[in-house]
């Protein structure tokens, strides 16, 4: 891999990780367009890293006040979050864990990624009948938002497509939707991390340099992504991207099948 492909790929990353389109789906058919060949998933976690620390950064008072209320009782409605984020997590989790071998092979398939960003546009395009959405996150939302996180370990499946979709089904504010599915990132990256972390201990050196930069610029990106998608869902206007995906998906549709 060159800079120039990791850098493509970091920032097609950063851009698609928090824009409900599918960053695992992008990095599938852009990396069988641009002919790289990246052995394993070791890539796309490091990519994933730099989305991670985006979010812990734009997020950090609201994490800081998540880990404080860990140790302090008096801290309701937020010991109430965390209780969410876990049991939000563990569809994924499981599903990971079971599924593992399934999904890596997937990564390796453009035609059904392609079809998976057509169930991706579908998704975003089921938000547009929801009419009551001032809710907050309750334990059903969670649930039903894990299971979305659950079915996006399909490449071209978008997480924060499926969960915030998710969540506004089941009438929580789109805000608050948001807000909520970008926190769950963080369990989701980082256990998958430590899933694969054998895979990222045999990078070899030759790839350290350019896999540095994708993982730069996947921050970078990722963290002006997380601000625009806030402005987007406030502004009413989240199921616009189902049409992207549509496109996206019949494009590589005819270019890999």
């Amino acid at each position: 891999m060159s800079y120039i492909d990791a850098a493509i790929l970091g920032i097609l990353q950063g851009l698609t990780e928090f824009f409900p389109i599918s960053s695992s789906g992008h990095l599938v058919l852009v990396q069988s367009l641009l002919g790289v060949k990246v052995a394993g998933v070791s890539f796309e976690l490091l990519v994933h890293l730099g989305s991670l620390a985006a979010v812990l950064i734009y997020f950090r008072v609201r994490i800081v006040e998540l880990v404080r209320a860990v140790f302090d009782r008096t801290m309701v409605p937020q010991r109430k979050v965390i209780a969410f984020l876990v049991i939000g997590t563990i569809p994924a989790g499981v599903v990971g864990v079971l599924l593992d071998d399934f999904f890596e092979r997937a990564f390796s398939n453009p035609t059904m990624t392609s079809y998976m960003l057509l169930v991706t546009g579908l998704i975003l395009l089921s938000t547009r009948f929801v009419r009551s959405r001032e809710g907050e996150v309750t334990l059903t939302g969670s649930i039903v938002m894990g299971l979305g996180q659950a079915l996006a370990i399909f490449p071209g499946i978008s997480r924060s497509g499926s969960t915030i979709a998710a969540g506004m089904l089941c009438g929580i504010k789109p805000t608050e939707a948001a807000e909520f599915s970008f926190l769950l990132a963080v369990p989701a990256i980082g256990g998958a991390v430590v899933l694969k972390a054998g895979d990222l201990a045999e990078i070899g050196s030759e790839l350290m340099g350019p896999y540095l930069a994708g993982v730069l610029l996947s921050f970078i990106f990722s963290l002006a992504a997380v601000h625009l998608l806030l402005k987007i869902v406030r502004r009413g206007r989240f199921q616009y991207f189902a049409y992207y995906c549509f496109a996206a998906g019949l494009v590589g549709l005819y270019l890999f099948s």
